[in-house]
């Protein structure tokens, strides 16, 4: 129950003197066709045209708003010439907003947002009621020619520049999407384990080894030294370009996979030497001796 003392404060507020581009907390008594009438404490109403609830073209009066609810918004003009106080909320909310950016870029957080239309070189969505555009170079890890798949889509992005003067909002979702890829190539990595052993393409070729592209898609290096036994002065003359090869995980660190040949070059002779030990050594002394002159001499003599 309000007390005198609240109703001397609401009437003292009510013939306060407004002041243009003041930001006031407004509560909604009426939506219709025209706009919005809010209650904003004051001895008349304040109205919100149409064309100043929202630049959002999805955006619609009578389905998001209601009344009793408070919205922020911002004076424009005094008289409307109808006696009440002229209120922008789409201006209030980017005030606001574009301090939620600045923000946002600040801390590099990462928010989701709805692709409304495209441009050719790139697309529209806003963030915080704020129009903001994502450059085709900027929607995917590689860059986009066709950007009108991406309208409808909902994205995860980060804010890439500010420039409240100018009203220029820049978002990227090729940020998030290479820090998407490089946690998951670090988990990748991570589960590799030394010794383990891969097939995979040499897709690069340096003085000092050849890189493997490995057949979990992640990159190794093969030291020229891990190539084979022999000293060579460059891999090209043992290796070729997109050639298969066997290799093995040397280590694994620093997010960095060390791999070689030779280790298995070595274990396939020792395991051919080992094959040819097997058949040229005798299993026993009795088959060696069925083998001899004497003892075919001994199997004719009859006694």
């Amino acid at each position: 129950m309000e007390s005198m003392k609240d109703f001397e404060n609401e009437l003292q507020n009510s013939f306060r003197v407004l002041k243009i581009g003041e930001v006031l907390d407004g509560m909604i008594v009426d939506i219709d066709d025209d706009g919005v009438t809010c209650d904003i404490g004051y001895y008349t109403q304040g109205v919100v045209s149409l064309d100043a609830i929202s630049d959002d073209p999805d955006f619609n009066a009578l389905r998001d708003l209601k009344i009793g609810d408070t919205v922020k918004v911002i004076v424009v003009d005094l008289d409307d010439g109808k006696g009440n106080v002229q209120l922008s909320m789409k201006e209030a909310r980017e005030s606001e907003g574009w301090e939620k950016v600045e923000k946002l870029f600040a801390s590099q957080e990462t928010v989701s947002v709805h692709i409304k239309d495209k441009v050719p070189s790139g697309v529209i969505t806003y963030l915080e009621g704020i129009r903001a555009f994502i450059p085709a170079s900027q929607l995917a890890l590689e860059y986009v020619e066709d950007t009108a798949p991406y309208v409808g889509k909902t994205m995860n992005v980060r804010v890439l520049s500010v420039d409240k003067n100018n009203k220029k909002l820049l978002l990227t979702a090729k940020a998030v999407l290479r820090e998407n890829e490089e946690q998951g190539k670090r988990s990748r990595i991570a589960a590799i384990e030394p010794g383990a052993i891969f097939e995979g393409t040499v897709e690069r070729m340096e003085s000092y080894g050849a890189f493997i592209l490995l057949s979990n898609g992640l990159s190794g290096l093969l030291h020229i030294s891990q190539i084979c036994e022999k000293r060579i002065k460059k891999p090209s003359e043992v290796l070729k370009m997109n050639q298969q090869v066997k290799v093995k995980v040397l280590k694994v660190e620093d997010g960095k996979i060390s791999l070689t040949m030779k280790e298995l070059e070595d274990k396939d002779q020792n395991e051919t030497v080992d094959t040819d030990e097997e058949q040229d050594t005798p299993t026993s002394y009795n088959e060696e001796m069925s083998y001899t002159p004497f003892a075919d001499l001994f199997k004719k003599l009859k006694l």
